[in-house]
């Protein structure tokens, strides 16, 4: 899939911190139709993932395919790899002061480059969800519709200890990149999760239970196919969400847009909490703003969003209809 993978260069960009970006190259992909025949759904990609989004090494391939939710037999769908995270071996300068409004700010240039004027949808998950928001926020034209799945559009306490605790973990690890992964699996997941699919079975060939069998072959998938950098970057990015970062509100940033918003909660989620989602809903709605809440149930907690496909799959084909 990365044979299909085109490349384009934003020549200059200052970041809201006043740092100066030249020459950076992003990478992307589309899928099913092509471009200028059909509706445009960009779909923003998670923490450790990429922009191989369908197909079969597709991350959200029950989903995005054809005659899937998101059919690609209806949707020409893009995915743009954040810059940073190695999917393309960019030569990328981590020493930039970066956040993630920045990189909302990068996307929006892109599309410009790429003569999209106005995308049908946005959808992301998790800081791919975030990264939704703070595109909505920046340009409040920019999709008919608005879909943030698990995520917020500030990072809120409980993100910042967790991502702080994984700064501590990569700065004092031996295996900086496979244990931060294991405590990040810990948090994507939920006890009743982990004891429903291990119910404390062992692995008898390596003399250990399976939950730790099953965290160290995410811990060795993760430092296979990501570096050092790219994961610490990326973990910045996530806890730098907030698109009222200027000293504005949530409403004077998502009024103004004529966009359907759809935030996509999952119950059991401990990272970004439902409880968040339904207060952003209530306080939007009081404005007018066109919102809707959909939640996913799940025992699963934030990684539903990558395993509940069938459920997930119900609340876009009500939305893309």
């Amino acid at each position: 899939m990365k044979d299909d993978l085109k490349k384009i260069v934003i020549e200059d960009l200052k970041s809201l911190t006043d740092n100066k970006l030249q020459n950076l190259q992003l990478s992307y992909q589309f899928f099913g139709k092509r471009l200028g025949t059909a509706p445009i759904i960009l779909i923003n990609h998670a923490l450790t993932g990429n922009s191989i989004v369908s197909g079969k090494y597709g991350w959200w391939s029950e989903i995005v395919g054809i005659n899937r939710a998101i059919d690609l037999n209806k949707f020409t769908v893009l995915c743009i790899n954040i810059p940073g995270n190695g999917f393309n071996k960019e030569n990328f300068n981590f020493s930039v002061e970066l956040n993630l409004g920045d990189i909302a700010h990068i996307f929006i240039k892109a599309l410009d480059k790429l003569k999209i004027s106005k995308l049908y949808a946005i959808i992301g998950g998790s800081i791919g969800g975030c990264l939704t928001w703070e595109m909505a926020a920046i340009k409040n034209d920019i999709a008919e519709k608005i879909i943030p799945v698990a995520s917020d559009w500030k990072a809120n306490d409980w993100v910042i200890a967790n991502t702080f605790l994984q700064d501590r973990i990569i700065e004092n690890s031996k295996d900086p990149v496979g244990d931060a992964r294991i405590h990040a699996m810990t948090f994507y997941r939920t006890p009743e999760s982990l004891n429903h699919r291990f119910s404390r079975s062992k692995n008898i060939e390596k003399g250990i239970y399976n939950v730790e069998s099953w965290l160290n072959h995410h811990a060795i998938k993760l430092n296979q196919r990501f570096s050092l950098n790219s994961y610490k970057f990326l973990n910045k990015l996530l806890r730098s969400t907030d698109i009222t970062r200027d000293d504005s509100k949530l409403e004077s940033k998502i009024m103004p847009s004529k966009s359907e918003i759809h935030i996509i909660s999952v119950d059991s989620d401990i990272f970004f909490l439902p409880d968040e989602d339904r207060i952003t809903t209530q306080r939007l709605k009081k404005q007018k703003v066109k919102i809707k809440n959909h939640v996913i149930e799940s025992i699963h907690g934030h990684d539903a969003f990558l395993i509940e496909t069938k459920q997930i799959s119900d609340i876009f084909t009500k939305i893309l209809k």
